[in-house]
């Protein structure tokens, strides 16, 4: 009889694990629902009819209310947690967020990532940083949003809890 053995779940990358120009394709998706958006508007105090008000939403260009783009964004970026940043140290920052198509009540959702550069911190011998694009899109495949983010992701052995 061999011997037993307890694994600990692992999530995330050190940043000896990214390689620039791998993609990651993060599931699951995330079927958006109206009660989503109407919750995320009010918690977030957004209260502009076109995410909430279906007959004023009616007479716009989209002929039905849109999804905040607030909370599509914060679903896209939680999506690439466990494959990006779930050791991270901190988030440095994002840059180009491009809203590039409407998302709809009732739309699926999903989310890639390329990484575009991997470094050793210079002021941080046991961290780096890696810089992600990453791509919302609908189960169409129309890409809906685009950011550029910063991570700080420490080496093997020096994460929180190794």
């Amino acid at each position: 009889m061999s011997e037993r053995r307890t694994i600990v779940a692992s999530y995330g990358r050190y940043l000896e694990d990214f390689v620039v120009g791998d993609v990651y394709e993060h599931r699951p998706g995330r079927t958006i629902t109206e009660a989503d958006n109407i919750q995320f508007s009010l918690l977030t105090m957004n209260f502009h009819p076109m995410h909430c008000d279906a007959a004023f939403a009616s007479k716009s260009e989209f002929g039905r209310p849109l999804v905040n783009s607030g909370l599509t964004l914060a679903i896209v970026l939680g999506m690439t947690v466990n494959d990006v940043s779930f050791k991270a140290i901190a988030n440095l920052g994002w840059k180009e967020i491009k809203l590039i198509a409407p998302v709809f009540a009732g739309d699926t959702i999903y989310a890639r990532s390329e990484v575009l550069e991997v470094r050793e911190s210079k002021s941080r011998p046991t961290q780096g940083i890696v810089t992600t694009r990453t791509e919302g899109y609908k189960a169409d495949g129309t890409v809906f949003m685009e950011f550029i983010r910063m991570s700080l992701i420490p080496k093997r052995g020096h994460g929180v809890g190794d």
